[in-house]
């Protein structure tokens, strides 16, 4: 794009999407001219070049506040990106620019759906050349939630069983495809519509949530909950002896009689990242993008009217 100086910053003006009521949810996104951030200490800047963004984020405190529990809006939602290292700051270390890099940002800064994003570099990780920005930008939330959940939190083994719900949206095909990979048998749940597409990603059952019985499942030792609510507390009879229930959600509403309940919230790792991307590589995981808009569209394709399963990645550039 043309820049131009801002008159009250010095600095170039970006696009960038801002939010400044959270009432209006993603209805109230603006598509507007911000300054360029600055890179600060152990930063880097990133030009983006795809970014992905959760719809939950609008409902997450730190959209809106900074850690002092100041107001902090107008903010830059999203906080998955792919995209070329332009600018180092003080101290920076094990990144160049120039580099092509991923991951996620911090909740507590303005976040990808912008030209330019300020990161720390321990944030990021370096994306391979052969894989498209476009995947890179999904793969940050997504790929780490369901590798912590499973293996830092769930403690997954060869040979157990693992209940993935939403199987066929962004986190639950990450975990049904690497759960299998680690040797689980993986039953996924979703609506009736979602069932070929959870078994493409390798589940070896389907559960629809609205018409099957969930407890005919029988006993399962991990449960992945990524809807919560009346599902989350039946999910949790489920659980054998020592099983455990990994929720993204909240705390679970219910407890296994015997077993372990954990929520979490997902961080980025430089190491599982690089985990993640190799198996893409490798073609050992696939992504599961919905939609791919441009910046000028990312108002209107993140408030869709028809229901969109995958992650909606914004391509920031060509």
């Amino acid at each position: 794009m043309v820049q131009r100086r801002g008159l009250d910053s010095g600095r170039y003006l970006m696009k960038a999407i801002v939010v400044t009521d959270q009432a209006a949810g993603t209805a109230g996104m603006t598509l507007v001219g911000r300054p360029e951030p600055p890179a600060a200490i152990c930063d880097v800047v990133v030009e983006v070049h795809a970014s992905g963004f959760v719809p939950t984020e609008l409902a997450w405190p730190s959209t809106w506040t900074d850690r002092a529990g100041c107001d902090r809006t107008p903010s830059i939602p999203g906080h998955e990106l792919a995209g070329v290292v332009t600018a180092l700051g003080y101290g920076t270390r094990g990144l160049s620019v120039g580099q092509r890099v991923f991951g996620l940002t911090d909740w507590h800064r303005d976040g990808t759906l912008a030209e330019y994003v300020a990161v720390e570099a321990r944030n990021l990780a370096p994306l391979p050349g052969d894989v498209d920005f476009t995947v890179g930008a999904s793969l940050p939330i997504s790929g780490l939630t369901a590798w912590q959940g499973l293996f830092q939190h769930g403690r997954l083994q060869a040979g157990q069983s693992v209940l993935a719900h939403g199987a066929a949206g962004a986190v639950g095909s990450m975990v049904t495809q690497l759960a299998r990979e680690a040797g689980a048998y993986v039953i996924g749940t979703g609506r009736a519509a979602d069932r070929q597409t959870a078994l493409d990603f390798g589940a070896q059952e389907f559960v629809d949530l609205e018409n099957d019985a969930l407890e005919d499942v029988g006993g399962v030792d991990l449960v992945f909950d990524v809807i919560g609510g009346d599902i989350g507390k039946r999910s949790a009879g489920l659980i054998r002896a020592g099983g455990t229930v990994v929720s993204v959600v909240g705390p679970p509403e219910a407890r296994p009689a015997d077993g372990l309940a954990i929520d979490f919230v997902v961080e980025s790792d430089r190491a599982q990242l690089g985990e993640v991307v190799r198996r893409v590589r490798d073609e050992r995981l696939r992504t599961n993008i919905g939609n791919v808009a441009t910046l000028d569209d990312a108002v209107a394709a993140l408030n869709p009217t028809d229901r969109v399963t995958g992650k909606t990645i914004i391509r920031i550039r060509p």
